[in-house]
């Protein structure tokens, strides 16, 4: 067999033309020769950076004494562990710890869950949110058209509301939020009343969007309305959760606590582990059998995953991410007011979208799959996401970024900047932080 035949899905594909023989920190090594700093994380997994000694050797050892100990048969001592750790880093009501190996199926379990407990039959989803690929997750998605074509019908019982995106609306945080309230009351009143709606279900920082972060005013008013019509408000912190945005969970940004949290990247440096995380007396109100899963929970995940929040709190790598984020925020600033091709700067921490636009200030997708290659020929790998063909370039390193990283990956994306194009002509726009 050659190098270029392989039995992959043709739709798999790759951003990059990389073949990795391994990886350490922030750097990964191609079969062949090639050095590249990784600013994709694996899409914001590895929290610690490749193959980080001490979640390594966590695997190892876990290894030597049970793989896989099926959670519907028997406990294990780092699913425990794991579970009593993470409900010290929630909301003081939630008690009560699920664990999947993807992030769409936690998001499935929380609307199980929401569902059952509640008794109603509605979720409010908002517009620009990315919940996963699975039926149910995939039908309050509406990040871009593509991840949904073919495959209708959705599921039924979702109602989709405005995000305050202050870009795309050309408003205010203010006037943003009031807007996406306002529709939400209209919708409460016309799509899905209180006594039909189970749940709201957001990205308090949206990922596949566009890395475009809620506010204060929205994610407030919007909790106001959940208390008051019982309906459960659940934060999706599958990607913008784990200390990425330089706390621990994207909602703290806006002073809020949601009813139920999932989450999945970086919780376990790259092993495949996920949870959904609500109050015991809310998941005792489900039906039983509807939490389950062969490989949830496993062994060597949940103990790379206890090894993982060891390193983050004694590593203080939500408060490098915060630094960070700062300083590759100016950065970008600066790279904006002599770039006007950079449209949009977006995010929070290290979770950071610049939006790229074309001489008419439209998205320009066809830009941002040129800056890709541009970067990756420079030792750079980067990904893009947004729902205009990809325009918009992510900044997700792992959060273990030095200084001096931050600043070689910029030069050598402004390098990539002026070999796609240069100036546009045309005038940057408000950047969204």
């Amino acid at each position: 067999m050659t190098d270029n035949v392989h039995h992959l899905s043709p739709l798999l594909r790759q951003s990059s033309d990389i073949v990795v023989e391994r990886a350490e920190g922030v750097y990964i090594y191609a079969e062949g020769g090639g050095k590249y700093m990784d600013f994709s994380s694996g899409i914001g997994v590895l929290s610690t950076g490749h193959c980080h000694p001490r979640v390594v050797e966590a695997a190892k050892a876990q290894i030597d004494k049970v793989v896989h100990a099926q959670y519907a048969i028997m406990k294990h001592r780092p699913m425990m562990e794991l579970s009593d750790r993470l409900c010290e880093m929630l909301p003081d009501a939630i008690d009560s710890v699920f664990f999947s190996n993807a992030g769409t199926e936690a998001v499935e379990a929380s609307i199980r869950l929401a569902r059952q407990a509640t008794g109603k039959p509605n979720i409010i989803a908002f517009r620009g949110c990315f919940h996963g690929r699975t039926m149910g997750s995939l039908s309050t998605t509406t990040s871009s058209a593509a991840v949904r074509q073919g495959v209708s019908p959705m599921m039924g019982g979702v109602v989709t509301a405005p995000f305050p995106d202050t870009y795309w609306y050309g408003m205010s945080e203010d006037d943003a939020a009031d807007f996406a309230l306002r529709e939400l009351d209209y919708i409460l009143q016309v799509q899905s009343t209180p006594m039909e709606t189970a749940a709201m279900l957001i990205e308090p920082i949206q990922g596949e969007a566009g890395y475009i972060p809620a506010n204060t005013r929205f994610m407030q008013g919007l909790q106001e309305r959940c208390n008051k019509h019982g309906i459960l408000l659940i934060a999706d912190e599958v990607q913008c959760g784990n200390g990425r945005t330089g706390l621990q969970w994207g909602y703290e940004h806006f002073g809020v606590e949601p009813d139920v949290v999932v989450s999945a990247k970086g919780v376990a440096s790259g092993f495949q582990l996920s949870f959904m995380a609500a109050p015991a007396e809310l998941m005792a109100k489900a039906l039983p059998g509807s939490q389950g899963g062969t490989y949830g929970g496993n062994a060597v995940a949940c103990a790379a995953g206890l090894a993982t929040l060891d390193v983050m709190r004694d590593e203080k790598l939500i408060e490098n991410a915060k630094a960070r984020g700062e300083q590759l925020w100016n950065r970008l600033k600066v790279l904006q007011e002599q770039h006007p091709e950079i449209g949009n700067i977006s995010g929070k921490g290290l979770m950071i979208g610049t939006h790229l636009v074309d001489a008419h200030g439209k998205p320009d997708g066809d830009r941002g799959a040129k800056m890709l290659k541009a970067c990756e020929h420079r030792g750079l790998l980067m990904i893009r996401c947004g729902p205009w063909g990809g325009n918009v370039i992510r900044w997700i390193p792992p959060l273990i970024v030095t200084a001096e990283q931050i600043d070689w990956a910029v030069d050598r994306f402004e390098e990539a900047l002026i070999e796609t194009g240069g100036g546009s002509g045309v005038q940057p726009m408000r950047s969204t932080g």
